[in-house]
Formats: structure tokens, sequence, C-alpha cells
């Protein structure tokens, strides 16, 4: 599935978030010039995925509301980081995470087996932007969005990626 950078920081941007702290992979990475172009999202560039969760960490403590965008072996790399902005300072970020090669049946890639095992290891409340029940999947991220603010929890939107 591939969902329009335009849309998704119009999407984002409706959200209220202000930053998009990111390190893209070849499905988000498009998305880069609308977010750079957007007058509403500041877009953070980083090195490594475990150093977005800390910058979050401090953007959320200094009253502005980001969003961490990353590829699932990167989310696997950024443990720690995680844990330590989500659990110890128990701050309800949210993410978009790609999934890498899930769509791409009888892959050999073991990146596709590991990200949902994990989120729910992390008791991290998910949701699948696969369109289920006729749902778009930006109203799908714009609805658990909506359900993880209102818990005052973390919450992470698993984006499919892969060609079939």
């Amino acid at each position: 599935m591939q969902l329009a950078g335009a849309d998704v920081a119009a999407q984002l941007t409706t959200l209220g978030f202000t930053h998009a702290v990111w390190l893209p992979d070849s499905a988000i990475g498009p998305w880069e010039d609308a977010f750079t172009q957007s007058a509403h999202l500041r877009l953070i560039r980083v090195c490594r995925e475990g150093e977005a969760w800390g910058i979050a960490a401090g953007l959320e403590l200094g009253g502005a509301r980001p969003i961490v965008i990353m590829q699932s072996t990167g989310f696997f790399e950024s443990g720690d980081s995680l844990r330590n902005a989500l659990f110890d300072l128990k701050l309800p970020l949210y993410a978009i995470v790609g999934h890498r090669s899930s769509l791409v049946p009888n892959s050999p890639d073991t990146a596709r087996l590991f990200l949902e095992p994990i989120l729910r290891a992390w008791g991290i409340d998910f949701v699948t932007l696969d369109g289920a029940a006729g749902r778009a999947p930006l109203g799908q991220l714009a609805e658990h969005v909506a359900q993880c603010r209102t818990a005052a929890r973390p919450g992470v939107a698993v984006l499919p990626e892969g060609r079939m």
C-alpha cells in the first residue's frame, strides 16, 4: 500500500502533530517532500532510530506533539531508547512503523515475522493500516491516535510494506 505524502502530512497536521522525527525507508521516504513543504509539520531527521525516541521525548516534554516514523528493523534497534521514553518517562508518544516485507508472500526476510510479536511483548497498543473493514488507512490512523490520546498511552500505526 502506498500512501501519498501530501495526504499523510495533511492528516498528521489535522491530528495536531507538530514534528515528524524520522529515519525514512523506501516506502515512507517519498513522504519527505510533502513533510518539508508543510507549514505546520517540522521534519527532524535522525541518524539512528534510537535517537528518534529521545528527540521525540524532549519535544513532548517541551510542549510539542511529535510523531516518530521509522521502519520495523529500526524499531527493533531502538528498543532501549523506546523503553526509556515510553515506560520510564511514561510519555504517550505515537509512531508510524513501516512493516518491512509484510506484503511479500513467503518472503525469506525474517523482519516480517517480529514486529507484531514485539509490539505485543512491549504492551504497545497498535493498529495495522490495512484498510480493514473498508476503512481508509488514514482514517484508521486518526481513530487510533484519538484512542491512544484519550487513554494517555503510547501507540503505533503499523504500515504494511513490500510489493506483491
